[in-house]
């Protein structure tokens, strides 16, 4: 019953062929038995998520029951969960127990659904291989041995594994597309207010994004038919229509304009991944698509626009852990000044103090202009090519990652080799645009992810190319050894 997605479940719930108790008791004993060896999870939250169980069979018996009732997920630990502990993977929030329900995880309990718990992360969801978490690195899967992509990896690596149905992540820079293209996913990064950031703990607020990671294009419809929609409390949320995302899913693609950017295909790109990709083109060819050669001419400046914009709005979102109101505070100081330093210096990790420092140093006096500035002008130029390449294709296809997953310490030490993982999904978070990532093939006994980015708002038109693409190939069925 762990290896059915989320509309095979959702049938086998109401058809009364299983119960949600059960199929949550059946997750939380794959979590006790599994997540041992790949530190998925921060908070496992048994009781509770029995309590929902009970409920959600309650609304099973009545007929009250939407498609998702009964479904057992898992959060990210950067949405606030009323009652259980936020930690963002950071030593700084160890001991903070949200008093408030994120916008995403209360509609996703108003449509049913079963939390099973926390999963890990990056610290504050800044990384590319979620292996700076405070609870100790995630392991991908389908390679222990293997980083599972980050920040979102924790929740990555709980649905390769089977430990739950599907899982929320966010995407400030690829956090949701790179980790399903490591660990054989299917990931959404929705377009920039789409889906209430409310009660999500900010990292950059111009660029972070929540989505649904799970096993198919299906699946993912059908969370973010729940998660969507406009949200008062948010600032950044988009008054738009919600469509049906699972309407659209099986519209044939003839006709379909598909553009492959030649700087996403050039030098870096592992070729066991170029060819890879190469095999999943001509399928879509075969479902009726045209492909066109595009470029993204401004793709090229993308890292260094994106650290400079992330860091500067880490460092003033997180000015407001200083061990005054809560989270973590260090013992005995000596005075305010001595409270601020050391709270801040032993409740982060290195590579948050690191952005910090990069973001207070890019906004400062004399450097704004220089730094800052000058990152917000090539944003719009990446905008402007995105903008420009959509007059020509209805979606641009490229890899998730120039590589396929790394060891666990490889690249540690040299965080700029860790940007570089980014280089093929940080532009969508520049300019805004949707994107989806899902399983192409596998290499080296590992899979291959690829990407597709939309217009905005045509997220039922990448979930359609997804779904169609998935209906033809198997790789997003693919289980690691052992699962």
């Amino acid at each position: 019953m762990h290896e059915k997605s989320l509309a095979e479940l959702s049938t086998a719930l109401h058809s009364k062929a299983i119960s949600s108790v059960e199929l949550t008791e059946l997750f939380l004993k794959r979590i006790e038995q599994l997540d041992g060896t790949y530190n998925s999870f921060i908070t496992v939250t048994p009781e509770l998520a029995l309590q929902q169980a009970r409920a959600a069979d309650a609304r099973l018996a009545d007929g009250s029951a939407g498609p998702l009732t009964g479904i057992p997920l898992a959060h990210k630990d950067l949405f606030c969960t009323r009652g259980v502990r936020t930690s963002c993977a950071s030593k700084m929030l160890d001991n903070f127990i949200a008093p408030y329900e994120s916008t995403v995880t209360q509609r996703l309990l108003d449509a049913g659904t079963v939390s099973l718990g926390k999963t890990n992360m990056d610290e504050f969801a800044m990384g590319s291989s979620s292996e700076s978490s405070f609870y100790g690195p995630v392991r991908n899967p389908w390679n222990p041995e293997l980083i599972p992509g980050g920040s979102s990896g924790g929740s990555a690596a709980a649905v390769a594994a089977r430990l739950c149905a599907a899982a929320t992540g966010t995407d400030t820079g690829g956090s949701i597309r790179q980790p399903a293209g490591f660990t054989g996913l299917t990931g959404l990064k929705p377009t920039y207010g789409r889906v209430s950031r409310w009660g999500m703990i900010a990292y950059a607020s111009s660029l972070d994004q929540a989505g649904p990671m799970a096993h198919s294009a299906e699946d993912c419809a059908l969370l973010l038919q729940a998660m969507a929609g406009f949200d008062d409390k948010d600032s950044t949320s988009v008054n738009q229509p919600v469509p049906d995302f699972s309407a659209e899913l099986n519209q044939p693609l003839k006709g379909l304009r598909v553009g492959l950017p030649k700087e996403y295909f050039g030098e870096g790109l592992d070729s066991s991944i170029a060819d890879t990709l190469g095999a999943a083109v001509k399928q879509l060819q075969s479902l009726g698509a045209e492909i066109r050669d595009i470029s993204l001419p401004n793709a090229e400046l993308a890292i260094p626009a994106y650290y400079v914009i992330a860091s500067a709005e880490a460092s003033s979102n997180l000015s407001r852990f200083d061990g005054v109101r809560f989270g973590y505070r260090c013992d005995n100081p000596a005075d305010l000044n001595d409270l601020y330093l050391r709270s801040r210096e032993e409740g982060f990790g290195d590579e948050v103090k690191r952005r910090i420092m990069v973001g207070t140093y890019a906004l400062s006096a004399g450097y704004y202009d220089a730094y800052y500035l000058q990152a917000q002008k090539i944003r719009r130029l990446i905008k402007n090519d995105f903008m420009a390449a959509y007059q020509q294709v209805d979606v641009i296809l490229s890899p998730t990652s120039p590589t396929q997953a790394f060891a666990i310490g490889a690249r540690i030490d040299d965080p700029v080799s860790l940007y570089l993982t980014d280089i093929y999904t940080i532009t969508a978070n520049l300019a805004g645009v949707p994107g989806i990532a899902l399983p192409a093939g596998m290499a080296n006994d590992l899979p291959v992810g690829m990407q597709l980015l939309g217009p905005y708002f045509s997220e039922p038109r990448l979930l359609n190319i997804a779904h169609q693409y998935q209906q033809a190939t198997d790789w997003h069925n693919r289980v690691p050894a052992g699962i």
